[in-house]
C-alpha cells in the first residue's frame, strides 16, 4: 500500500529555502493507521498461517498499539488480549477512550501492577499468561518484532529516493529501523524519540546494520504523555495552516522539532525533507480528558 506524500508550504520553509513533505501514512485506516498498519500486517498473517485463534501484546493506557491490534485482530477473525501497565485502571477504563474502543472490538483487557509489567518480557509472566490464556500469537509491546521491521520497511517507495532527509517518530524504535533500512546511501534519517534518554540506539540497532540515522533527542518535552500548552499551541496551529492533525505523544513532536531545526538553520538550502506521519490520533481524545483535567489547551479534533 502506498500513501501520498502532502507538499507543505509554510513561510519558515521558503525562508529556509528548504522542503518538506509529510508521508500520510496516517490515512491508511481510522484505526490501524500508519506504522501500527505496517507493523501488524505480516505479525497476523503469520499468526494465521500458524493456525493462532488468539492475538496476546502489552500497551499502556493510551497505546496506539492497543487499539490497532485490537482492531486488526478483529478484521481478521482473530481473538485479542491486552495485558495493560497500571492495575487501577481495572475500574475506570470505560473513561479511557483507548481502552474502551480496544473493547468495543472485542479485546479481552488484564491490567497489572507497573511492577508486574516490568516483568512482561520474562519467562516467568510469560509461562503464567500461557496457563491463563492458553495458545497465543505473542507481539511485544509497541509491536515491534522482525516482522513489524519488514512492514516498516515498506513505508518509503522508489519514488521517495529524491528526498535528502527522512524524519520518523521513534518509541519503541521498529519503524525507524525499518525506514533507515529501506533507504538509499546519499540519505540521512533523523528519529525523533517520545521518551528522553538514549537508550533507544540499542533497540535501532538491533534491527538495521545501517548507520545514516541519529536521534534528535532534546524534543520529547519529558516523555509520552507530557505536554506543554505552548506544544499544544503548535500542534493547532500546524493543522490550522496544514490541516494535517498531529498526535500529541508521537508526531506533533517530531513536527515540532524538525521545525525547530529549520528555524536554527540545521538544513543547508535545497534540502529536501520527507517526514513521515505515523497516524496515532486516536489518542487525542485521552489526551483531552487529561488536558482539561490539568486546565491547559485541548487539541483540536
Amino acid at each position: 500500500m502506498q500513501t501520498e506524500n502532502q507538499k507543505i508550504n509554510l513561510p519558515i520553509l521558503e525562508e529556509k529555502k528548504v522542503t518538506l513533505s509529510i508521508k500520510r501514512e496516517d490515512k491508511i485506516h481510522p484505526f490501524v493507521s500508519g506504522n501500527k498498519y505496517r507493523k501488524l500486517k505480516y505479525n497476523v498473517q503469520k499468526a494465521l498461517q500458524d493456525n493462532h485463534d488468539t492475538l496476546l501484546t502489552f500497551g499502556g493506557a493510551f497505546s496506539n498499539h492497543i487499539a490497532a491490534a485490537a482492531c486488526a485482530a478483529q478484521e481478521s477473525g482473530l481473538r485479542s488480549i491486552g495485558i495493560i501497565r497500571g492495575e487501577e485502571l481495572a475500574y475506570k477504563w470505560k473513561e479511557n477512550p483507548t481502552l474502551a474502543t480496544a473493547a468495543d472490538m472485542g479485546m479481552q483487557l488484564q491490567f497489572v501492577s507497573r511492577n508486574l509489567y516490568r516483568e512482561k518480557n520474562s519467562e516467568e509472566f510469560l509461562g503464567h499468561l500461557k496457563s491463563e490464556f492458553g495458545r497465543f500469537y505473542l507481539l511485544p509491546e509497541g509491536g515491534s518484532n522482525d516482522l513489524a521491521v519488514k512492514g516498516c520497511e515498506e513505508i518509503l517507495t522508489e519514488d521517495d529516493a529524491v528526498f535528502d532527509i527522512i524524519c520518523g517518530c521513534v518509541g519503541t524504535g521498529g519503524t525507524i529501523a525499518g525506514m533507515i533500512n529501506a533507504t538509499g546511501n546519499h540519505q540521512k534519517v533523523l528519529g525523533f524519540p517520545a521518551l528522553k534518554g538514549d537508550f533507544l540506539k540499542e533497540s535501532i540497532r538491533k534491527f538495521t546494520a545501517k548507520e545514516n540515522w541519529e536521534l534528535q533527542t532534546t524534543y520529547h518535552f519529558g516523555g509520552y504523555a507530557k505536554v506543554t500548552s505552548e506544544y499544544i499551541n503548535f500542534i493547532n496551529e500546524f493543522k490550522r495552516c496544514t490541516q494535517i492533525p498531529l498526535d500529541p505523544v508521537y508526531t506533533g513532536k517530531m513536527m515540532y522539532g524538525l521545525m525547530d531545526m529549520v528555524k536554527n538553520d540545521r538544513f543547508l538550502p535545497g534540502t529536501r525533507i520527507l517526514a513521515i506521519h505515523t497516524g496515532g490520533l486516536q489518542g487525542i481524545k485521552g489526551m483531552n480528558v487529561t488536558l482539561k483535567k490539568k486546565n491547559l489547551p485541548l487539541i483540536d479534533l
